[in-house]
């Protein structure tokens, strides 16, 4: 606003002063080409033709009489040709603002030009009542933005504040309250209900990992402790005392197998493991596989089939992709029934590679599948075969890992009636992608019983290493 005054006003002045001197310089020209007589007529012409009525002539003689023009006489204050002056002048009987310019004749005549600026001053103060009331204006509406602004910070914090309070008082239920206007505030409040819903679900694991734990490793224990203690009472003989100790300690092997497990989750979780990332070929690595599990299916009377698949090159950690896969297959195998079919395949699919392994097993029902992913989650159907429950925790979490993720649900291009269970691990063909997917996602899936997750041969996989 100040710069608009500035220039306008200038403007004004320079548009004023610019045409004075232009009727000057014409003025000169005519008096040297008709003499005093020429310049008279000149200037009354001009004040006969002066529409706006603003201009102001006066030619006097060395006596200071007046010659021609529309003031009666000279400013006293008039003395130089060489700046312009700025006076109250009485034209008319009214009084008023002009700028002049005075210049000198030959024969000791001058002449004096200028504008009646009446209106530029009208025009200056209105300029400066606006700016005035601009900057008011402005310095109100910013003491009122920043008071709004102030409240809406102190609201969200005071929100903010409360809720972190709550969830620090042992209420993981509270969450920041939105105001519906969909603006940053509310974006920053869904922000920190994220976080407090993934808080509180990360809680629940813990909860739900410290009672499985507590469930499913005190019965293998105690069972250890009654055979030492049976048979520290009642062995006849080092060969059923050697017998009892093997028996406990197969059974504290398996706790501890459980417990290298969740170890070996929580280290992928973490991410330690992205430092052995490097190129490996996947297609060569399911090759291997494929020939190790198959002679185990061929045990239980099943046939592994390795689909055909192009050279596929993957930024990952071999050891831990190894592991997922020989999970699915491992679960493949233990859920199918004699006579059935097991395939593994790879297949490319927009920078991603879809590992899948597809059986006609006993498939899984719609309830045990939101939770197949859990640690230790095994239905019931499932409890009196060997494991643990961690094998699909485990490829979840190597899914994460490798910026893909997980889907579980029927085969494709079947109905919901039949049994078997497809599951597939989605990974990105250059490693980590820059952007996270969901962990599981399961396609509307129907299914009869899960093949809950295993870890009874935890290290098959490790071997081919």
């Amino acid at each position: 606003m100040c710069f608009i005054w500035w220039a306008t006003v200038g403007l004004l002045e320079r548009e004023a002063e610019a045409a004075i001197e232009a009727d000057a310089r014409a003025l000169s020209e005519r008096f040297a080409e008709d003499g005093l007589l020429g310049l008279g007529n000149t200037i009354q012409e001009r004040l006969a033709q002066n529409v706006d009525d603003d201009a102001i002539y006066l030619m006097v003689d060395s006596a200071g009489v007046r010659v021609a023009g529309n003031l009666r006489d000279w400013p006293h204050v008039v003395a130089r040709t060489d700046i312009w002056y700025q006076l109250s002048i009485s034209r008319a009987g009214l009084r008023g603002r002009a700028e002049l310019r005075a210049f000198t004749l030959p024969g000791g005549f001058r002449l004096l030009v200028g504008r009646d600026v009446r209106a530029r001053t009208i025009l200056k103060r209105l300029l400066t009542d606006t700016l005035l009331w601009a900057v008011l204006m402005v310095g109100v509406l910013g003491v009122s933005g920043a008071f709004v602004v102030r409240s809406l910070f102190r609201r969200m914090v005071h929100n903010v504040a409360r809720t972190t309070a709550a969830i620090a008082a042992g209420d993981l239920t509270q969450r920041v309250p939105l105001s519906g206007s969909g603006d940053e505030f509310d974006r920053v409040a869904e922000t920190v209900n994220e976080m407090l819903d993934r808080i509180a679900r990360l809680m629940d694991g813990v909860k739900q990992v410290s009672n499985s734990i507590a469930h499913d490793l005190r019965t293998p224990i105690t069972r250890a402790r009654a055979r030492l203690e049976d048979a520290a009472l009642h062995a006849t003989g080092d060969e059923e005392m050697r017998a009892a100790i093997e028996r406990a300690v197969a059974d504290l092997d398996g706790v501890t197998a459980v417990f290298e497990a969740l170890l070996r989750i929580a280290e992928i979780e973490a991410g330690a493991r992205r430092s052995a990332f490097a190129p490996l070929e996947l297609s060569a690595l399911l090759d291997d596989l494929a020939d190790l599990y198959g002679a185990l299916a061929e045990e239980q009377e099943l046939t592994l089939e390795r689909l055909p698949s192009p050279s596929i090159t993957l930024q990952g950690d071999r050891r831990l992709i190894q592991q997922a896969v020989a999970n699915l297959l491992d679960n493949a195998i233990k859920f199918s029934r004699p006579g059935g079919v097991v395939q593994l395949a790879a297949i490319p699919d927009a920078g991603l590679v879809r590992i899948t392994v597809r059986d006609q097993g006993i498939g899984m029902q719609a309830p045990d599948l939101a939770r197949a992913s859990e640690r230790f989650y095994r239905a019931e159907t499932s409890r009196n075969m060997p494991g643990s429950g961690l094998g699909l925790s485990l490829v979840v979490a190597v899914a994460h890992l490798h910026g893909g993720r997980f889907e579980l649900g029927p085969p494709a291009g079947r109905d919901g009636t039949t049994t078997g269970l497809e599951a597939t691990l989605i990974l990105p063909l250059t490693g980590m992608a820059g952007q996270q997917q969901p962990l599981l996602k399961q396609p509307v899936p129907l299914r009869m019983e899960p093949p809950s997750s295993s870890d009874h041969q935890p290290d098959r996989a490790d071997r081919l290493s």
